[in-house]
């Protein structure tokens, strides 16, 4: 690797510290680096300084650029963003001798359909999942959810996370899905506090379409949703709406330097 693009969090690097400490170590060695404006058709990685956070909103924003990105991390212990900020300079010596590997990740995209019929007008991605929640609201959530246009299950619960390999170990583990291994290509519906006792995650095919549709609540309530990409990108579904999701035809490069698998990680953790 010889052309860098470095994405700042700005909240956690608010003096530009480690990002001018980056640009210094990378120019003495001849590297480019660049930090304004739109990553440049040379570039050759997005250095993201942050957290597991600031990766998933790169993430998203660089959907359709096939440049691989790689994580810093200036905050508390992530999954995503793998480097140590304070080995930051031996990382930065391995991209540009060319060792590292390269992860294929796949991506959600979800559009809404208004009960009027007009789709909200972006189509919108996430890296590790889409969830459905009741927002501020104490009542539970009545939904209807299809799966390449056939009737799966009407829920009432606190919401519904529809997850990726790589979120799995995030909001979906938290509500009781099950750990996926990030290279695997699969989505996975997890309710949240269902209110019935024998509801369980669901694994469904990458091609699977995704259909949920927000009914009337109890007494032909209407009831309103949030729905959240990658726990960030708020958008509000009331009864009548549906969101459509599906596997995006592109997938997210994430740059890997370590050699342990994720199998030793999983051990780690599970044993500490």
């Amino acid at each position: 690797m010889k052309h860098f693009y470095i994405l700042t969090n700005t909240l956690k690097d608010s003096d530009f510290t480690v990002r001018n400490r980056i640009i210094g170590y990378l120019e003495t060695k001849g590297m480019i680096c660049q930090y304004e404006g739109e990553p440049s058709q040379q570039t050759d990685c997005i250095l993201v300084l942050g957290g597991d956070g600031t990766l998933l909103l790169a993430a998203r924003e660089n959907v359709d650029r096939d440049i691989p990105l790689i994580g810093v991390n200036l905050g508390t212990l992530g999954y995503l963003a793998e480097v140590d900020v304070n080995l930051v300079e031996s990382a930065l010596d391995s991209l540009i001798a060319d060792e590292y590997s390269i992860e294929k990740r796949m991506l959600l995209t979800g559009k809404i359909i208004h009960k009027d019929g007009k789709k909200f007008e972006e189509e919108t991605f996430a890296l590790n999942d889409v969830a459905i929640t009741r927002g501020r609201s104490f009542r539970i959530i009545s939904f209807n959810i299809y799966v390449n246009g056939q009737f799966l299950n009407h829920y009432h619960a606190d919401g519904i996370i529809i997850s990726t390999p790589t979120g799995s170990t995030g909001y979906n583990l938290s509500a009781g899905g099950p750990i996926v291994d990030p290279t695997a290509e699969l989505m996975v519906l997890t309710p949240i506090c269902p209110h019935t006792i024998n509801t369980r995650s669901i694994v469904l095919s990458p091609c699977s379409q995704v259909e949920i549709e927000i009914p009337a609540g109890k007494d032909g309530l209407i009831q309103e949703v949030e729905v959240y990409f990658d726990s960030s990108m708020r958008l509000v579904m009331t009864t009548g709406d549906r969101i459509m999701i599906t596997q995006y035809q592109k997938y997210i490069e994430i740059v890997k330097l370590s050699k342990v698998s994720f199998l030793e990680v999983l051990h780690k953790k599970m044993s500490d």
